[in-house]
Protein backbone atom coordinates (compact mmCIF):
# COMPACT_ATOMS: atom_id res chain seq x y z
CA UNK A 1 0.00 0.00 0.00
CA UNK A 2 1.66 3.25 -1.07
CA UNK A 3 1.32 6.56 0.88
CA UNK A 4 -1.86 7.97 0.59
CA UNK A 5 -3.60 5.52 -0.48
CA UNK A 6 -7.10 4.46 1.25
CA UNK A 7 -7.46 1.05 1.88
CA UNK A 8 -10.53 -0.31 0.72
CA UNK A 9 -12.37 -3.97 1.80
CA UNK A 10 -15.05 -5.93 0.80
CA UNK A 11 -17.37 -7.83 2.77
CA UNK A 12 -19.28 -11.56 1.94
CA UNK A 13 -21.60 -12.15 4.32
CA UNK A 14 -25.25 -13.33 3.47
CA UNK A 15 -27.20 -12.01 6.73
CA UNK A 16 -27.56 -8.60 6.06
CA UNK A 17 -27.85 -7.44 10.15
CA UNK A 18 -24.29 -9.22 10.36
CA UNK A 19 -22.93 -7.52 7.29
CA UNK A 20 -23.93 -4.06 8.79
CA UNK A 21 -22.57 -5.00 12.20
CA UNK A 22 -19.74 -5.36 10.79
CA UNK A 23 -19.04 -2.20 9.20
CA UNK A 24 -20.34 -0.32 11.92
CA UNK A 25 -17.52 -1.79 13.97
CA UNK A 26 -14.96 -1.57 11.11
CA UNK A 27 -16.13 2.45 11.12
CA UNK A 28 -15.10 2.81 14.88
CA UNK A 29 -11.84 0.19 14.44
CA UNK A 30 -10.63 1.71 11.44
CA UNK A 31 -12.14 4.92 9.85
CA UNK A 32 -9.89 5.09 6.89
CA UNK A 33 -11.18 1.90 5.65
CA UNK A 34 -12.81 2.52 2.27
CA UNK A 35 -15.80 -0.89 2.03
CA UNK A 36 -16.03 -1.18 -1.46
CA UNK A 37 -18.91 -3.87 -1.77
CA UNK A 38 -21.20 -6.51 -0.07
CA UNK A 39 -21.73 -9.77 -1.49
CA UNK A 40 -24.40 -11.72 0.08
CA UNK A 41 -23.28 -14.92 -1.67
CA UNK A 42 -19.98 -17.12 -2.16
CA UNK A 43 -19.94 -16.49 -6.38
CA UNK A 44 -21.12 -12.42 -5.85
CA UNK A 45 -18.12 -11.90 -3.44
CA UNK A 46 -15.25 -13.86 -5.78
CA UNK A 47 -16.81 -11.39 -8.27
CA UNK A 48 -16.78 -8.61 -6.64
CA UNK A 49 -13.65 -8.95 -5.35
CA UNK A 50 -12.09 -9.25 -8.33
CA UNK A 51 -13.21 -6.32 -9.68
CA UNK A 52 -12.67 -4.09 -7.37
CA UNK A 53 -9.41 -5.69 -6.46
CA UNK A 54 -9.63 -4.02 -2.38
CA UNK A 55 -6.51 -4.41 0.03
CA UNK A 56 -8.92 -7.16 1.99
CA UNK A 57 -11.72 -9.16 1.75
CA UNK A 58 -13.49 -10.16 5.08
CA UNK A 59 -15.41 -13.58 4.32
CA UNK A 60 -18.21 -15.48 5.74
CA UNK A 61 -17.49 -19.16 5.45
CA UNK A 62 -20.65 -20.75 5.26
CA UNK A 63 -22.55 -18.72 2.10
CA UNK A 64 -25.11 -19.54 -0.99
CA UNK A 65 -23.47 -20.07 -3.88
CA UNK A 66 -19.71 -21.22 -2.73
CA UNK A 67 -18.48 -21.33 0.70
CA UNK A 68 -16.03 -18.24 1.57
CA UNK A 69 -12.79 -20.83 1.48
CA UNK A 70 -13.66 -21.95 -2.07
CA UNK A 71 -14.52 -17.85 -2.53
CA UNK A 72 -11.27 -17.03 -1.13
CA UNK A 73 -8.88 -19.54 -3.18
CA UNK A 74 -10.66 -18.27 -6.56
CA UNK A 75 -10.11 -14.94 -5.89
CA UNK A 76 -6.94 -15.69 -5.12
CA UNK A 77 -6.59 -17.72 -8.52
CA UNK A 78 -7.30 -15.50 -10.65
CA UNK A 79 -5.96 -12.13 -9.22
CA UNK A 80 -4.69 -9.44 -11.38
CA UNK A 81 -1.03 -10.50 -11.66
CA UNK A 82 -0.26 -6.11 -11.46
CA UNK A 83 -2.00 -5.95 -8.06
CA UNK A 84 -0.73 -7.59 -4.47
CA UNK A 85 -3.43 -10.24 -3.48
CA UNK A 86 -5.54 -8.96 -0.91
CA UNK A 87 -5.37 -10.04 2.27
CA UNK A 88 -8.46 -12.86 3.80
CA UNK A 89 -10.01 -12.31 6.95
CA UNK A 90 -12.70 -14.76 7.87
CA UNK A 91 -15.64 -14.12 9.99
CA UNK A 92 -18.10 -17.21 10.80
CA UNK A 93 -19.49 -18.89 13.95
CA UNK A 94 -17.94 -22.13 12.97
CA UNK A 95 -14.37 -22.62 14.67
CA UNK A 96 -14.32 -25.91 12.81
CA UNK A 97 -12.96 -24.00 9.71
CA UNK A 98 -10.06 -22.77 11.47
CA UNK A 99 -7.51 -24.73 9.98
CA UNK A 100 -8.07 -24.86 6.24
CA UNK A 101 -8.97 -21.16 6.85
CA UNK A 102 -4.74 -20.48 7.82
CA UNK A 103 -3.73 -22.79 4.99
CA UNK A 104 -5.23 -20.57 2.63
CA UNK A 105 -2.74 -17.80 4.38
CA UNK A 106 -5.66 -16.06 6.19
CA UNK A 107 -4.91 -13.05 8.63
CA UNK A 108 -6.88 -13.73 11.36
CA UNK A 109 -10.17 -16.07 12.18
CA UNK A 110 -12.80 -14.11 14.05
CA UNK A 111 -15.78 -16.01 15.41
CA UNK A 112 -19.19 -14.22 15.30
CA UNK A 113 -20.51 -12.09 17.50
CA UNK A 114 -17.39 -10.19 16.29
CA UNK A 115 -16.57 -7.23 18.94
CA UNK A 116 -15.13 -3.99 18.40
CA UNK A 117 -12.24 -5.06 21.22
CA UNK A 118 -11.38 -8.36 18.97
CA UNK A 119 -11.50 -6.71 15.37
CA UNK A 120 -9.15 -4.07 17.43
CA UNK A 121 -6.52 -6.97 16.92
CA UNK A 122 -7.77 -7.89 13.25
CA UNK A 123 -6.72 -4.12 12.43
CA UNK A 124 -3.69 -3.86 13.76
CA UNK A 125 -2.66 -7.21 12.02
CA UNK A 126 -3.70 -5.84 8.71
CA UNK A 127 -2.19 -2.48 9.34
CA UNK A 128 1.07 -3.97 9.92
CA UNK A 129 0.73 -6.51 6.97
CA UNK A 130 -0.21 -3.33 4.88
CA UNK A 131 2.96 -1.41 5.85
CA UNK A 132 4.98 -3.96 5.51
CA UNK A 133 3.59 -4.07 1.77
CA UNK A 134 4.77 -0.37 1.35
CA UNK A 135 8.38 -0.55 2.40
CA UNK A 136 8.82 -3.82 0.09
CA UNK A 137 10.24 -3.07 -3.29
CA UNK A 138 8.59 -6.02 -4.67
CA UNK A 139 5.32 -5.96 -2.53
CA UNK A 140 2.92 -5.37 -5.68
CA UNK A 141 5.00 -7.83 -8.28
CA UNK A 142 3.35 -10.74 -8.05
CA UNK A 143 5.40 -12.30 -10.52
CA UNK A 144 8.73 -12.09 -8.08
CA UNK A 145 6.47 -13.19 -5.61
CA UNK A 146 5.65 -16.24 -6.82
CA UNK A 147 8.74 -17.15 -7.65
CA UNK A 148 10.07 -16.44 -4.28
CA UNK A 149 6.78 -18.37 -3.13
CA UNK A 150 8.04 -21.63 -5.33
CA UNK A 151 11.69 -21.46 -4.05
CA UNK A 152 10.33 -21.37 -0.17
CA UNK A 153 8.21 -24.69 -1.64
CA UNK A 154 10.88 -26.21 -3.11
CA UNK A 155 13.38 -26.04 -0.02
CA UNK A 156 13.92 -29.13 2.28
CA UNK A 157 12.76 -28.20 5.78
CA UNK A 158 13.68 -31.86 6.70
CA UNK A 159 16.63 -34.59 6.26
CA UNK A 160 15.13 -37.73 6.11
CA UNK A 161 14.81 -40.74 3.98
CA UNK A 162 14.30 -40.27 0.10
CA UNK A 163 11.48 -41.94 -0.78
CA UNK A 164 11.03 -43.76 -4.00
CA UNK A 165 7.83 -45.39 -3.34
CA UNK A 166 4.77 -43.98 -1.20
CA UNK A 167 3.50 -46.33 1.31
CA UNK A 168 -0.27 -45.38 0.92
CA UNK A 169 -3.52 -46.62 3.66
CA UNK A 170 -6.18 -48.03 1.92
CA UNK A 171 -8.71 -49.40 4.56
CA UNK A 172 -6.39 -52.61 5.99
CA UNK A 173 -4.33 -52.42 2.80
CA UNK A 174 -1.14 -50.41 2.03
CA UNK A 175 -0.53 -49.28 -1.27
CA UNK A 176 2.88 -49.62 -2.61
CA UNK A 177 3.48 -46.50 -5.38
CA UNK A 178 6.24 -46.10 -7.12
CA UNK A 179 6.56 -41.87 -7.65
CA UNK A 180 7.68 -42.31 -11.18
CA UNK A 181 3.87 -43.81 -11.82
CA UNK A 182 2.39 -41.06 -9.54
CA UNK A 183 0.45 -38.80 -12.11
CA UNK A 184 -0.24 -36.15 -9.63
CA UNK A 185 -0.24 -34.84 -6.24
CA UNK A 186 -3.26 -32.94 -4.79
CA UNK A 187 -3.14 -30.98 -1.12
CA UNK A 188 -5.80 -31.92 0.95
CA UNK A 189 -6.45 -30.18 4.25
CA UNK A 190 -4.69 -32.69 6.28
CA UNK A 191 -3.66 -35.24 3.76
CA UNK A 192 -1.86 -35.31 0.31
CA UNK A 193 -4.15 -37.11 -2.44
CA UNK A 194 -1.56 -39.30 -4.94
CA UNK A 195 -3.01 -39.90 -8.19
CA UNK A 196 -2.12 -42.33 -10.57
CA UNK A 197 -3.91 -44.02 -13.92
CA UNK A 198 -5.18 -46.56 -11.34
CA UNK A 199 -6.68 -44.97 -8.85
CA UNK A 200 -6.01 -42.55 -5.92
CA UNK A 201 -4.66 -42.95 -1.84
CA UNK A 202 -4.26 -40.46 0.92
CA UNK A 203 -1.00 -40.21 2.81
CA UNK A 204 -1.16 -37.91 5.67
CA UNK A 205 1.93 -35.67 5.17
CA UNK A 206 1.71 -31.83 3.49
CA UNK A 207 2.60 -31.36 -0.38
CA UNK A 208 5.85 -29.38 1.05
CA UNK A 209 7.11 -31.92 2.88
CA UNK A 210 6.25 -34.73 0.19
CA UNK A 211 7.82 -32.95 -2.03
CA UNK A 212 10.99 -32.44 -0.20
CA UNK A 213 11.54 -35.85 0.58
CA UNK A 214 11.52 -37.60 -3.22
CA UNK A 215 12.98 -36.24 -6.51
CA UNK A 216 10.71 -33.81 -7.29
CA UNK A 217 12.46 -32.75 -10.97
CA UNK A 218 10.14 -34.20 -12.96
CA UNK A 219 7.19 -32.58 -11.22
CA UNK A 220 5.87 -28.82 -12.22
CA UNK A 221 3.23 -27.04 -9.66
CA UNK A 222 0.67 -25.69 -11.54
CA UNK A 223 -1.80 -24.87 -8.67
CA UNK A 224 -0.90 -23.55 -4.67
CA UNK A 225 -1.99 -27.30 -4.15
CA UNK A 226 -1.43 -29.45 -6.93
CA UNK A 227 1.98 -30.79 -8.76
CA UNK A 228 1.85 -32.75 -11.91
CA UNK A 229 3.95 -35.11 -13.44
CA UNK A 230 5.14 -33.35 -16.41
CA UNK A 231 5.86 -36.18 -18.18
CA UNK A 232 1.98 -36.99 -18.31
CA UNK A 233 0.84 -33.67 -19.60
CA UNK A 234 -0.67 -33.92 -22.95
CA UNK A 235 -2.20 -30.74 -23.11
CA UNK A 236 -3.38 -27.33 -22.01
CA UNK A 237 -6.28 -25.75 -23.31
CA UNK A 238 -6.99 -22.06 -22.73
CA UNK A 239 -10.91 -20.98 -22.45
CA UNK A 240 -12.41 -17.28 -22.79
CA UNK A 241 -11.48 -15.92 -19.77
CA UNK A 242 -7.84 -17.38 -20.09
CA UNK A 243 -7.82 -20.08 -17.51
CA UNK A 244 -5.67 -23.37 -18.81
CA UNK A 245 -7.11 -26.72 -18.11
CA UNK A 246 -4.63 -29.69 -18.66
CA UNK A 247 -5.74 -33.36 -20.36
CA UNK A 248 -2.90 -35.91 -18.28
CA UNK A 249 -2.19 -38.91 -19.02
CA UNK A 250 -4.04 -41.59 -16.68
CA UNK A 251 -6.50 -39.20 -15.75
CA UNK A 252 -10.26 -38.86 -16.54
CA UNK A 253 -10.66 -35.57 -14.94
CA UNK A 254 -8.86 -31.59 -16.29
CA UNK A 255 -6.76 -30.30 -13.75
CA UNK A 256 -7.82 -26.86 -13.49
CA UNK A 257 -4.03 -24.50 -13.83
CA UNK A 258 -4.09 -21.23 -11.45
CA UNK A 259 -3.52 -17.83 -12.94
CA UNK A 260 0.16 -17.70 -11.44
CA UNK A 261 1.30 -20.94 -12.99
CA UNK A 262 -0.63 -20.07 -16.32
CA UNK A 263 2.81 -18.54 -18.52
CA UNK A 264 4.05 -22.03 -18.52
CA UNK A 265 1.42 -23.30 -20.85
CA UNK A 266 1.82 -20.57 -23.63
CA UNK A 267 3.15 -21.08 -27.05
CA UNK A 268 6.16 -20.41 -27.10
Amino acid sequence: MTSGHRPTAVIAEDEPVLARTLVRLLEQTWPELRIAGIADNGLRATDLALTETPDVVFFDIQMPGRNGIDAAEAVADDWPDERAEPLFVFVTAFDEFAVAAFERAAVDYVLKPATAERLQQTVARLKARLAARSVSPAAGDRAALMQRMQSIAAAPIETGERIKVIRAGVGNTVRMIPVADVVCFEATEKYVNVVTSTGEALVRMSLRELMSRIDSTDFIQVHRSVMVNASAILSATRDENGHYSLAVRGLQRPLKVSRAFGHLFRPM
